[in-house]
């Protein structure tokens, strides 16, 4: 049963109690509606004061059971209200436990340090694509938002080390710190560098100032929004025709062409084989665009003769369906 439910049973029980001591002291003791509605009132309370006109015997036994009534009826009422508060606690309590015993069976996940506009859109993009995320927001008023989200999350400070392990940074793949300022993500980085020195860390700076700082902090990539977004402005002017082939490539709709970064396994069939034999081009009708060895070079637009690398990352273009079966291909 609803709680709107449950609200609106006990006030239909209260008006009917209230209304059936009235017309019952105005039909056995033929009192008018005001004093009726006053014994009423007393009799339910069980306040104690004297009655408004001397009482029949039937008007005295109609008392004794609106007595009983009245009584029945707050204990439902108290009932109602402590099942609330007591089941409140206990959802709250079995919720906060479930999402506990989801986050630590997380490997491979990504921490979202700050829940605000940046964090919201970034975690819900991440989610679209399958990636688990877990979120670290200190504000308690975004709970309701995150749970409306549907987002594993924590609430208390990012740069809190008890808080970075329950997020479970040691099986981490990344953190993205976009906390409220750029000091917060600057600690917020040394403490998850300190817990794991291999964890991938993006940046968020919102002065040009705190690039070099969150570099320095460990930060492996960071961004700058509205350094983007006045390069993108600048590029929509004058290389439209690019923009919209960027557009079109990293869009979520997977009928058009997109670009993907995928890395090559060890047990890959095309671990070791150059890109002319691989059928890459052939078979699947894809373009790779570049390739990032182990070493962290790029190998721009490569030439038929390249070898396929196990570590290498290879950057392909072309439709969404060629690209899963060259993920397939290249995990092996």
């Amino acid at each position: 049963m609803s709680r709107t439910r449950q609200i609106l049973i006990s006030f239909l029980l209260f008006f009917t109690l209230i209304s059936l001591g009235c017309i019952g002291y105005m039909v056995i003791e033929d009192w008018p509606f005001l004093d009726s509605l006053y014994m009423t009132i007393i009799t339910i309370a069980t306040v104690g004061y004297s009655e408004v006109n001397q009482v029949s015997t039937q008007g005295r036994i109609f008392t004794l059971l609106l007595i009983l009534l009245g009584g029945g009826f707050f204990l439902y009422l108290m009932s109602d209200i402590i099942k609330f508060l007591v089941e409140g606690r206990i959802r709250s309590v079995l919720g906060r436990y479930k999402l506990d015993n989801q986050i630590k069976k997380l490997k491979g996940h990504f921490i979202v340090c700050g829940y605000g506009r940046i964090g919201r859109l970034l975690t819900r993009y991440l989610v679209q694509k399958y990636i688990d995320v877990v979120v670290i927001e200190k504000d308690e008023t975004c709970m309701e938002r995150m749970n409306d989200d549907g987002v594993l999350y924590l609430v208390g400070e990012a740069g809190n080390e008890d808080m970075l392990t329950r997020a479970g940074i040691e099986n981490a793949k990344g953190v993205i710190a976009v906390t409220a300022t750029d000091a917060e993500n600057v600690f917020l980085i040394l403490i998850a560098k300190q817990l794991n020195p291999k964890v991938f860390v993006v940046a968020r700076a919102s002065k040009d100032s705190s690039k070099k700082t969150l570099h320095a902090a460990g930060a492996d990539k960071v961004i700058s929004p509205y350094d983007i977004g006045a390069r993108r402005m600048a590029h929509a002017i004058l290389r439209p025709t690019v923009i919209k082939f960027l557009e079109t490539a990293f869009s979520d709709d997977e009928t058009d062409i997109q670009i993907e970064e995928i890395l090559v396994k060890p047990e890959s069939r095309l671990a070791g084989v150059h890109l002319i034999d691989s059928g890459i081009r052939k078979n699947l009708n894809l373009i790779i665009l570049a390739i990032k060895t182990k070493q962290d070079n790029m190998i721009f637009n490569p030439k038929a003769g390249t070898k396929i690398e196990p570590g290498n990352t290879m950057v392909a273009v072309g439709s969404a369906k060629s690209l899963v079966q060259l993920e397939l291909m290249l995990h092996g």
